[in-house]
């Protein structure tokens, strides 16, 4: 696994390199997917470099990535092994200019995920991780924040693009901001996830797609945070590529998190 995670790492900065210099030395050209969503001509870019080099070296596994192959009833397939790639997570962000990117990438075998990688190219921070192995930063050892209570918790979310199913994320968020110390929307749910494992946040929820947060959540359970959700998995589904629902956070304050956000979804 360590050699695919060296391969991983490896597409994920050559990734960040072209999605750099798409932004700096370029004019972004954009366009909309489903009317609503934001993808620009470096997402492409980088989904096909990266693409092409898992078909190359692995010809018989199969990827599931957000901009050329978004097929979700791939994260059920469990007989082959399987890529889940995000070229650019946080594509408004790096739109705007902001330095909140991401490129995720992340290996799958029987739908358990294996490796994971999250490099953030403006910072030049990589996160990585391999099961069992534990999760690094730039080569360094990290863990959750050991938050032990709500009230001094910091917690991360995200909203959708389409804005017709508001009103139990806003019930859900009403609840997290009267019960934690503080709400922070960083714009990717990948470093979101990250931002936990290394304990620069405490909590993160959010229904994203297994792109999003595949890779990133082995980085954080690997740091030590616990991670699941406050619905349920679909019998037959593989939990590890299940996004509806999804909350990681520091063990001690995970049970009661689930509650406010259950209680808050009823």
């Amino acid at each position: 696994m360590h050699t695919i995670a060296d391969f991983a790492e490896q597409l994920a900065r050559e990734a960040g390199d072209l999605v750099r210099h798409e932004r700096e030395n370029t004019t972004l050209r954009t366009d909309y997917k489903d009317q609503t969503e934001l993808v620009t001509h470096a997402d492409l870019m980088a989904d096909q470099m990266i693409t092409d080099a898992i078909r190359k070296r692995f010809p018989d596994h199969r990827i599931l990535s957000e901009e050329s192959q978004p097929d979700r009833a791939q994260a059920q397939d469990l007989d082959s092994p399987l890529w889940i790639i995000d070229p650019i997570d946080g594509t408004v962000n790096y739109a705007y200019g902001h330095h909140q990117v991401a490129v995720s990438i992340a290996y799958a075998e029987k739908g358990r995920v294996q490796v994971g990688v999250v490099h953030a190219p403006f910072v030049n921070e990589t996160f990585r991780a391999v099961r069992g192995g534990g999760a690094t930063l730039n080569g360094e050892s990290i863990e959750h924040s050991g938050a032990t209570t709500p009230r001094d918790s910091l917690f991360a979310t995200g909203f959708p693009y389409t804005k017709d199913k508001l009103p139990p994320l806003v019930n859900r968020l009403d609840a997290m901001i009267h019960k934690c110390r503080d709400l922070r929307r960083i714009g990717s749910a990948a470093l979101d996830i990250c931002w936990v494992a290394c304990g620069r946040l405490d909590i993160y929820y959010e229904s994203v797609s297994p792109w999003d947060f595949a890779a990133g959540r082995l980085i954080a359970l690997e740091a030590g945070a616990r991670a699941g959700h406050f619905s349920e998995v679909p019998e037959g589904h593989p939990e590890d590529l299940w996004g509806q629902d999804l909350l990681i956070s520091a063990p001690a304050i995970y049970d009661e998190i689930r509650m406010v956000l259950r209680s808050a979804s009823a």
